[in-house]
């Protein structure tokens, strides 16, 4: 990538890849954490339906958050795809695609917090089901997104991976980052297939096995905003 006029430097690119990776990372804490966090209780059907009905316009903010969130992750990929093409253009398209995979399962598993809250807000307006029964399958959409939540994370940690290897090799970038964002993907990995193949594992290492992953991916979108890339070895030939 050249830095003729109407292109933007890399260090710019690196600059703005970091702002808009904090922003998916605040925004995710916002909706797991001070919405759904704050607002499901886990196995209390009738409890959780409560706090969403009393706090319907908290529930709608986390899930616009949420959105705009995956808005964030497209100009980001491509952006890391720029700037970690010149070390493999072909491995760094394939994190692109897989990280695409992700965005893609998690916007389409918004629907089911959406689901959640038309079955909350219209219990009595479900022909003939009671109230008790509404709530519950209210709660099931809100477990289902959990679910959705963790395989989409699956194409996330493999593309972590895949960006590792690519920042430890560029030499535009330090090695410790690399490192850490290999951890971070490994600990997507074994938190998402743990959860599918052993649920009862996975309920004993969450959250703890997430810790590299905020970690990692934290380290990483401060050294873009802070430090961005070492432009003395960007290779200035790359396109």
């Amino acid at each position: 990538m050249s830095t003729e006029r109407g292109k933007l430097s890399p260090q710019v690119y690196a600059r703005i890849a970091g702002w808009l990776y904090l922003a998916v990372i605040g925004l995710g804490v916002f909706g797991e954490i001070f919405v759904r966090g704050a607002l499901v209780i886990p196995g209390d059907v009738q409890a959780t339906a409560s706090h969403i009905l009393a706090s319907e316009s908290l529930w709608r903010l986390g899930i616009a958050g949420d959105l705009v969130m995956h808005l964030c992750d497209v100009p980001s990929m491509l952006i890391l795809y720029v700037l970690l093409k010149p070390v493999n253009k072909d491995l760094s398209l394939l994190a692109l695609l897989a990280n695409l995979v992700q965005t893609a399962v998690l916007v389409a598993n918004k629907m089911n917090l959406v689901n959640a809250l038309a079955l909350i807000t219209s219990a009595t307006h479900i022909g003939g089901l009671p109230a008790g029964e509404v709530q519950t399958l209210a709660y099931l959409a809100i477990e289902s997104h959990e679910f959705g939540f963790g395989l989409g994370l699956i194409f996330f940690g493999f593309t972590c991976l895949v960006h590792g290897y690519l920042l430890y090799r560029s030499g535009y970038f330090p090695k410790f980052l690399g490192i850490l964002m290999y951890l971070a993907g490994a600990a997507y990995l074994v938190n998402s297939f743990a959860m599918i193949v052993a649920p009862s594992v996975e309920a004993r290492l969450f959250p703890a096995i997430l810790l590299p992953s905020l970690i990692g991916e934290t380290a990483f979108c401060l050294w873009l905003i802070v430090k961005g890339l070492d432009i003395s070895k960007w290779p200035h030939t790359a396109d």
